[in-house]
């Protein structure tokens, strides 16, 4: 019988033996992928490249989709199995003219990782009048996912992970006004709905996905230190979350809790290689492992909520999953049929 994880049906640590310093190198140990094709978006730095290494050294083919070409090369230099291509997930259109390429080379697809996103932006809307983050973290992952679909059914076993964070805590989707038209902009909101957007997306993903041998992800790879997510921050905003002291100096705590980028790929490549999720999807992970489910009880201290960890209720509710669909077909334009 097929299974989901609506409401954290699925959400319980399976014990594989990782943690928070479980490198990408440690958990992709005796896994070969030979004759396996994988697309990394954000595959040309921090840990997308990590991953995009990983997986190339593990056997795989891996295709990096990159806004930035002569970048994406020189950061790519040197890695063999490796094909670079134009893509932007910010501008739709590049999106498909993407996927259409790869479709016509007629290749099954195995493994997309959709790991790129911005985050720390001020506002700023796309061609169509969305909110830069929610267009580019999450819209530009459904209509990846929804255009290659073929190429995922090819494959006779393929998964689709979205690297997500902790952020979602930050806010649920708000369905009232997702493009900040009719409420204040905070960048922190904005980030964090368009990161519950991509669990939501990953949970019902994987509920309509799996009768075609496709499973569905989504995890949070750890607060990372030398990554380029935060070069549009302000260092106030870091100030207030307490991350910085007034003199602009980062907290000693904060610093000893950051992941090395071969840390914090380590998850991607889990979630995306190992045996004990070939029968589960889903499920939101962090630390090489399934993640706690929190409780919706506020007042509830679970260890995952007391460590700044865990995936809330809200990114696995069967009903919020499905009318995100509903209005992610409507926004796109796109009918994301299975069959």
């Amino acid at each position: 019988m097929e299974k989901n994880n609506y409401k954290g049906a699925l959400q319980h640590p399976l014990g594989s033996g990782f943690n928070a310093t479980s490198t990408a190198t440690e958990v992709i140990k005796g896994i070969d992928l030979t004759g396996k094709i994988a697309i990394v978006t954000g595959g040309n730095a921090g840990i997308g490249l990590e991953t995009t290494k990983i997986l190339a050294a593990a056997g795989a083919i891996v295709i990096v989709p990159a806004r930035d070409i002569e970048k994406a090369k020189k950061n790519l230099e040197g890695i063999s199995n490796v094909e670079i291509e134009a893509m932007d997930l910010s501008k739709p259109e590049t999106i498909d003219t993407f996927a259409e390429k790869f479709l016509a080379s007629g290749r099954p697809l195995h493994l997309l990782i959709n790991n790129a996103g911005i985050m720390w932006v001020p506002l700023q809307r796309d061609s169509r009048g969305i909110e830069s983050q929610l267009a580019t973290n999450y819209l530009g992952q459904f209509q990846l996912v929804a255009r290659l679909w073929p190429a995922l059914k090819n494959a006779n076993g393929a998964r689709v992970v979205n690297v997500s964070s902790l952020g979602h805590h930050m806010a649920p989707f708000n369905f009232d006004d997702p493009n900040f038209e009719h409420r204040e902009y905070q960048t922190l909101l904005g980030y964090g709905q368009s990161k519950t957007a991509s669990n939501l997306f990953a949970l019902e993903l994987d509920n309509r996905a799996q009768a075609y041998q496709v499973r569905a992800y989504s995890l949070h790879p750890g607060s990372i230190a030398g990554t380029e997510l935060a070069r549009d921050a302000d260092m106030e905003l870091f100030k207030q979350m307490g991350f910085f002291d007034e003199h602009g100096n980062m907290r000693p705590e904060i610093l000893a809790s950051l992941k090395t980028i071969s840390q914090g790929a380590a998850t991607s490549v889990w979630v995306a290689t190992s045996a004990l999720l070939n029968n589960i999807g889903g499920v939101y992970c962090e630390d090489g492992d399934i993640a706690e489910l929190l409780s919706e009880d506020p007042s509830v201290q679970t260890n995952a909520k007391l460590h700044q960890s865990g995936v809330q209720p809200y990114s696995l509710d069967e009903s919020n999953a499905k009318q995100l669909w509903e209005l992610t077909e409507e926004i796109t334009g796109i009918k994301f049929k299975m069959n």
